[in-house]
């Protein structure tokens, strides 16, 4: 392979940056993978501009259109910037900025303080290190029209991102995430104002965090549960990241004494030094956790990732053995424990609700319904939660809801996923089932023996580079022409393509429109209620394909066997998909 060999339209913005109003390092930076021949590097760094998904910007740092750098994060603010002035003409426009613990973050923040700072914008700038929910929080409380969070969320450590907010504490979604790219992308880096106005740029710090959490601590639901559980044993690990700003004070000030700390993942560390990959997810993140709560005999093990808007959890199963659970459990879990906590307070309204995400577990909707609670469901990413609360201020409360993949919202201080007050919500259920003799698994089982056992997988195919991200096309473009009849021993009977916004079903070919904005995603419904559903990831280089399944139990006795019938019809359905 050669230079000939790069696409003409990378080597026209290899040039540019080269010859361009860029600094020398950026420069040297690319001349080096020139003379090193890193040619499907280059490739891949130039070959597009990074685009908003469902987690706003997120790229390999790096120098390039399609990486994370001061230049893709100037940009962005511009445009961000130019939008907001269109949006809000003739108004004091202001902004609040946080980071996290990533390589570069604090340098990308100040990056965006400053060119905000120079389109005469009032920004409000973290002093240090905060959790991605105290930003969205903070921007309601301040009343600013937008937000930068600097974070690639639980992205390996050579990533970092910009999450863009608007006015309600809620990420940009439609019309705004395209409107503000498209400002972007008529932007020469000319046009970008690095030179800031120190004097419109705010610092703030501990008033902040002290209301996000007198605010937090106003939400517990049952004091008195956790007052008679002070003493429970608490192991927590912030995996390097943010959740140790705020995550242990917080627990302390919900009533918690007897915290650990997982010592070697407490330093805030961008190079992630004890993990492979820092999301609560994977059980090799939750090892050394894992590994202290079996140490010190603790009743529970909670973990945030960098920027602590999703949490990990595991508790002991009916052997007394710690596992982890996954996010449609804890989501689940937490769904039944505040619609039961709030009827027997007397609190539970009828325009209340609670939301959930398509890929999703319905057994959260089922858990709604037995409570006459109207479950709403929304496209894949927080955002769409987010969007809902604020299209439903007015009329209806939100209560509680979350994603699959670890994300969790209780009380509507925020509006995006929030492992802080997940983190306290999870603590006080614990202790709220021991005071009754039963742990949190229990408390699980019974639920899948009222609603049925519901089990759920996740398999990710990563495709990196300009093929990969073809290769990710051609399957959703297979699987939307060739939809399989059969996964395992079941008919698929509807097809919903949420792409054209059209289910089908596939046994009289009618079809109905779906309501939800279009997004590429495709869900496979079979006949025994079982779903599958396929999706190019928003924010790493992968499709994705869920699967969910359910059988009926009637005893914890009964659980082993369910549990290994479920997983053997995932697989069964899984392995005919991926064929």
């Amino acid at each position: 392979m050669a230079i000939s060999s790069l696409d003409s339209s990378v080597k026209q913005k290899i040039d540019e940056w080269l010859t361009g109003n860029y600094n020398q390092e950026t420069k040297k930076s690319i001349q080096n993978l020139l003379e090193t021949e890193k040619w499907d590097e280059l490739s891949d760094s130039f070959y597009k501009d990074l685009s908003f998904g469902t987690g706003g910007l997120r790229g390999i740092i790096g120098p390039g259109t399609n990486r994370i750098n001061i230049y893709t994060v100037g940009k962005a603010t511009q445009g961000l910037s130019n939008y907001l002035k269109k949006t809000y003409p003739g108004k004091k426009i202001k902004v609040a900025v946080s980071y996290d613990s990533r390589n570069m973050s604090s340098t990308f923040a100040q990056t965006v303080a400053d060119v905000f700072s120079a389109n005469d914008i009032t920004v409000y700038l973290f002093s240090s290190l905060r959790p991605t929910p105290e930003l969205s929080f903070a921007i309601r409380e301040l009343g600013c029209q937008s937000g930068v969070m600097i974070t690639a969320s639980h992205n390996p450590k050579e990533y970092n991102g910009y999450k863009a907010y608007w006015y309600d504490g809620g990420q940009l979604v439609s019309p705004h995430d395209k409107n503000v790219i498209d400002e972007v992308n008529i932007l020469t880096i000319d046009q970008v104002l690095f030179s800031k106005k120190t004097e419109l740029i705010k610092v703030i710090d501990q008033e902040i965090d002290n209301l996000y959490i007198d605010k937090l601590v106003s939400l517990s639901l049952k004091p008195d549960a956790v007052k008679q559980e002070k003493d429970l044993k608490i192991v927590y690990s912030s995996i390097h990241g943010t959740g140790i700003t705020i995550v242990p004070e917080v627990l302390k000030k919900w009533g918690f004494e007897n915290i650990h700390i997982v010592a070697s993942q407490a330093e805030p560390d961008g190079n992630f030094p004890t993990v492979v990959y820092p999301n609560p997810e994977e059980e090799e993140a939750m090892s050394i956790g894992l590994k202290e709560a079996e140490k010190i005999h603790a009743d529970l093990l909670l973990a945030t990732d960098p920027d602590s808007d999703r949490v990990g959890v595991a508790v002991r199963n009916l052997e007394g053995k710690f596992i982890l659970l996954n996010g449609n459990q804890i989501g689940s879990l937490l769904v039944d424990y505040v619609l039961s906590s709030r009827k027997e307070l007397g609190l539970l309204k009828s325009n209340d609700y609670t939301c959930k995400t398509i890929v999703t577990t319905n057994l959260i909707s089922d858990i709604s319904s037995n409570y006459k609670v109207n479950c709403y469901e929304v496209l894949t990413g927080f955002k769409y939660i987010g969007e809902l609360m604020t299209n439903l201020l007015e009329k209806e409360t939100f209560l509680v809801g979350g994603e699959e993949s670890y994300g969790f919202l209780v009380g509507d201080l925020v509006r995006d996923k929030d492992a802080v007050v997940s983190c306290a919500f999870v603590a006080e259920m614990t202790a709220y089932y021991k005071a009754k003799g039963k742990t949190l698994f229990e408390a699980l089982v019974s639920l899948y023996i009222k609603y049925g056992f519901y089990k759920e997988k996740l398999v990710s195919l990563t495709k990196t580079g300009q093929q990969g991200a073809e290769e990710i096309k051609a399957i959703m473009f297979r699987l939307r022409t060739a939809t399989p009849k059969t996964l395992g021993t079941n008919t698929v009977t509807l097809l919903q393509d949420y792409e054209n916004r059209i289910t089908t079903d596939l046994k009289t070919g009618t079809q109905i429109s779906i309501s939800l904005p279009k997004s590429d995603v495709l869900q496979f419904i079979l006949e025994d209620g079982s779903v599958v559903s396929v999706r190019p990831s928003g924010t790493e280089p992968k499709i994705k394909f869920y699967c969910s399944a359910k059988l009926p139990i009637s005893s914890v006795e009964d659980f082993d066997m369910v549990n290994h019938a479920l997983d053997q019809k995932i697989e069964s359905m899984m392995s005919d998909l991926l064929k």
